[in-house]
Parts: structure tokens; sequence; C-alpha cells
């Protein structure tokens, strides 16, 4: 057996011991119009040639509860960006961040026929501006709710302190709901808390990247063992921080090539970027964290996305997978029938497009 063939051999998924199907919802993936540009040295390591700047979208997602309750987990960005807290607008132009949005979240559903005001609640994954949106266009009858610490560390807010990262703004008026994580509920290796009691909805506690990360696993389907999407908000930036891994190697050959994406029956060899890997590996994932508040707990929590990602009735989303842009049918479309679509087989490895031009120079060296 060869060592391509060897490493590929993966390694049976976790059991992620997920409660018993009950409840379903409708869910659906909007993409909230916002296009980013930031240095990837701001998020990965290491960096490659032709990938010295993170592109993508903001997504944010609808969750309609059976009983016709509505939440939005994240917002993206707002549209009117330059009223974000002065720090962040100040950073944002200092530091070279490109932004595009065309449209607030809000009207985007209002669009296709949801009023904000029947939105019980928006959930940020954390406070980073590029999930928070603008929580101001949707009635105070409309709940903000943020993970662990976030009520301890930043409830000043700007402007009583006008270094704060949010604007107080966004919750005046609102009931603000922290999320506590102190039952023994727990799914893979993260705490869970069951959001509307029935199992359709799980908020995580997914630490590391920001004060109060949170990550959601919505169920999708329940036949079965159920299907469910995962929404990862910055747990990773990208996918090659995930991937591959001992439950999900790099095939021998990858079908459809991540370079012809959309054209499912193409092919190119897994050994083309097992060649570029720093480690030359199969089964470890290309990049790891730069930085974030707490580069271990965000690792941690990028071993629980890998175990999640081995799941075959589990699609993981991350809010700016900009790969996944062609393939995803957006709102008011609904997500639940992804796994008819072939949407993660099909996804699975186009973030592999963003190291064509090292894969051509590793294999011109070679020859």
């Amino acid at each position: 057996m060869s060592l391509q063939e060897f490493l590929a051999t993966p390694k049976p998924a976790p059991d992620l011991k997920i409660p018993k199907p009950s409840e379903i919802g409708k869910v659906s993936v909007i993409d909230s119009t916002a296009r980013l540009s930031l240095r990837c040295g701001c998020f990965l390591k290491p960096t490659f040639k032709g990938r010295n700047r993170m592109n993508g979208p903001a997504y944010a997602t609808l969750i309609q509860h059976s009983s016709g309750r509505k939440v939005l987990f994240d917002l993206g960005v707002r549209k009117e960006w330059d009223s974000l807290a002065p720090v962040i607008v100040g950073l944002i132009k200092k530091s070279g961040i490109q932004i595009i949005v065309e449209h607030n979240v809000a009207d985007i559903i209002e669009e296709h026929g949801v009023k904000p005001a029947e939105i019980e609640a928006v959930i940020w994954s954390h406070y980073h501006f590029d999930h928070t949106g603008d929580v101001t266009t949707f009635p105070s009858s409309t709940a903000l709710i943020v993970g662990p610490s976030f009520k301890e560390k930043m409830t000043s807010g700007y402007p009583t302190d006008p270094n704060s990262h949010v604007v107080a703004s966004d919750w005046a008026g609102r009931e603000l709901r922290e999320i506590s994580f102190h039952s023994d509920l727990r799914i893979g290796q993260f705490r869970a808390f069951d959001f509307f009691g029935d199992g359709s909805f799980y908020l995580l506690d997914t630490p590391g990247h920001a004060i109060g990360h949170m990550s959601a696993l919505c169920r999708t389907t329940v036949e079965c063992d159920g299907s469910f999407l995962f929404l990862g908000g910055d747990c990773c930036h990208h996918g090659a921080e995930f991937r591959p891994t001992e439950y999900l190697p790099l095939p021998a050959k990858i079908s459809p090539s991540p370079f012809t994406a959309y054209k499912p029956h193409s092919k190119c060899p897994g050994e083309l970027f097992q060649r570029l890997h720093p480690e030359k590996s199969a089964t470890e994932p290309f990049v790891k964290i730069a930085h974030a508040e707490d580069v271990n707990l965000a690792t941690d929590s990028v071993r629980g996305v890998e175990e999640f990602d081995a799941a075959e009735i589990l699609f993981v989303l991350l809010a700016h997978d900009h790969s996944l842009l062609g393939l995803l049918g957006f709102f008011p479309k609904e997500f639940n029938g992804w796994r008819e679509t072939g949407v993660k087989r099909r996804g699975t490895w186009g973030f592999l497009a963003d190291f064509k031009e090292v894969v051509e120079d590793v294999n011109d060296m070679k020859t």
C-alpha cells in the first residue's frame, strides 16, 4: 500500500451524540449582500502565493420554528457601516479592509414576505462588525441574544466607552439575553443549549475567536438520524483550517475538481495538493489559526468542527466561505433538502481552488 493510499484511509467519524429527532424547522441561508476583503495573515498561517487577501461573503441564517417563531443567526455587515463604533471604523480604514454592502438583512427578509417584527430574536455568533449587522432595523420586540461573558465585558458600549467595539444603541430598549451553557447537554465536543426545547435548533459554546463566540446546529430533517446544518460563525475562516483530517482525508481523486467546481464529473489528483501541504500530509489541515482572542481555545473549537464535518448527515457552513457562493440556494429558498442536492460532496474540496498558483509552482518545480 502506498503512502498516499495509507493516508487516505479514513478513521470512523466520532459519535456526536446528537439527541434523537423530535421537531424540525425551516432553515434558510441568507446572502446578506456583504462582501469583504481582508489580509489573509490576520487569520491564517502560513499564507500561500496568490492568497494574500481573503475575499468572502457574510452569511446570515433564518430559522423558522414549526410554531411560527422566527430567529436570525447573525446579520452580516450593516449597510451604513460607517455608523459602527468609531474605533472599528478607524480600524477598517487603517487596515485596508474593503467592504461592499447592498442591503441590510431586515430589508432582504421583508422583500420576501418576512416582516422584521416577526423576528423573535437576533442571535450574534459574536460581536465583530461583520456579524452584528444593524439590530436597530428590527423593532424593540426583537431580543438580542449573545454568548457567555458578553454582558460582563461588552455592555458599556459606545459612546459610554469610547474604545468599545460595539454600539450600545443595538440593545437599547430591547431585551439583551445572554446564553448560559451550564447544563450537562453536549453535542460532539461542545456544550449545547436547546433553544426551542425540542431538538430543532441548538446554540453551541465554541469559544476562542472572540468573547462569547457561539455556533449553531439546525435540524434540517428528522428521517432516520436526521440531517443538520452547522453554522460555524468564525470558528474557522477557510476550509483549509479544518480539512483534510483523519476522518476526511485528502482523496486520491478529487471530484469535482476544485478548479472546475461547476462541472460535477471533473477530477484532479489529490496528490497535487499533498505536495504543497506544509507537512506533506493527507490527514492534517493545511493551515492553522494565526490570531484569535485565545488561540488555544479557538484551536480546540476547530477540532470540534472537524468532528462535525466528518458526519455525512451534517453540513458545515462558515460565515465567510466564498467557495460555496455558487453552490448554495439562498433565502427565500429553504436549505432543508441539502442532502438531496449533493452540495456537501460538491463543496467539500472547493476551497482548494485558492491554492491554484501554489499547485502550479510546486508541480513546475517537480518537473
